[in-house]
């Protein structure tokens, strides 16, 4: 079984990144792009509740982002900087423009989110409109981080530990590693297709998985502090339409205040919470619908 059986009449596509890298993305649907990036420790398999609804309006791009799914893997470095949120929006600039798409919407869950972010940040001109899942910001989540958030979100501070030991535990038993981060969250294992959930294990078990895994938050708990600060202390702000949504039964929502933290970094921002946890696109996928169409669907 394979990723087309969640797709079905959707395209594969193997597009070069700035660095020599290869992103993997799969195209459907008819009208403006928009791309649609995933979190951890999944791929772009996140969006197949959602997609078939989101193509009749939009050429959909489903890119896996580097060092998940059938994306590159390369190596990391000191910094870090081969998996910054830079490097990898950069990666997704690059795929899109590859596709024809020199300006285009994004909807971004979790780890996706914040390359989407930025993304927005970095290359203003292309993104038209952005849609964020279950996310703060990234300087906002580790400046505020607490007891509770860090119980909750342990690994976030078990992935960034040095090499290779959070990769030999991962490398061990990936299904289990699966299983046991996202069977944890609210909602359990409980709204994740079988199919998705053995494309998930398939691709954390490829070589280069962990690794790459790894390196994302390596860079999200470096480097990319380094960018959003300097963002912060130049006063940028992303100036395109922003929608924050999150799930009122997951730990963003608990631990800190979203729809504020948007809009100390953005400009035009509304948002709320839906009725579940945090893997919204599967645990909610009309809830999901109903908040995000209008919303991308405003400037047509």
């Amino acid at each position: 079984m394979t990723i087309s059986s969640l797709f079905p009449g959707f395209a594969a596509h193997r597009l070069a990144t700035p660095d020599g890298q290869h992103i993997h993305a799969l195209t459907g649907g008819e009208g403006p792009p928009l791309l649609m990036l995933h979190g951890h420790p999944q791929t772009s398999a996140i969006w197949h509740k959602v997609a078939p609804a989101l193509a009749r309006h939009f050429t959909l791009v489903l890119a896996d982002l580097r060092g998940y799914g059938d994306s590159a893997k390369p190596p990391g470095s000191a910094d870090h900087a081969a998996y910054s949120k830079r490097t990898m929006a950069a990666d997704m600039l690059e795929a899109m423009r590859a596709l024809g798409h020199e300006e285009f919407t994004v909807l971004a869950h979790d780890r996706g989110a914040r390359v989407a972010h930025r993304l927005a940040a970095d290359h203003p001109r292309a993104v038209r409109r952005l849609a964020l899942l279950d996310i703060a910001p990234t300087l906002a989540m580790y400046e505020q981080a607490n007891n509770d958030f860090a119980r909750a979100y342990w690994h976030w501070f078990f992935l960034i530990q040095p090499a290779p030991l959070p990769e030999r535990l991962i490398e061990a038993d990936p299904a289990a590693y699966a299983r046991d981060v996202m069977g944890r969250r609210s909602a359990g294992l409980a709204p994740f297709d079988p199919r998705a959930l053995a494309e998930y294990v398939r691709c954390l078990s490829l070589p280069g998985a962990a690794r790459g895994i790894c390196e994302d938050y390596r860079a999200a708990a470096g480097i990319d502090l380094e960018h959003d600060r300097a963002d912060r202390e130049a006063g940028r702000k992303l100036a395109m339409p922003l929608l924050a949504l999150w799930g009122e039964q997951g730990v963003v929502h608990k631990c800190f205040k979203p729809l504020q933290e948007w809009q100390r970094v953005a400009a035009d921002v509304r948002g709320h919470p839906l009725p579940c946890g945090h893997y919204i696109a599967e645990e909610a996928p009309d809830a999901l619908l109903d908040a995000v169409l209008p919303f991308l669907l405003e400037d047509r």
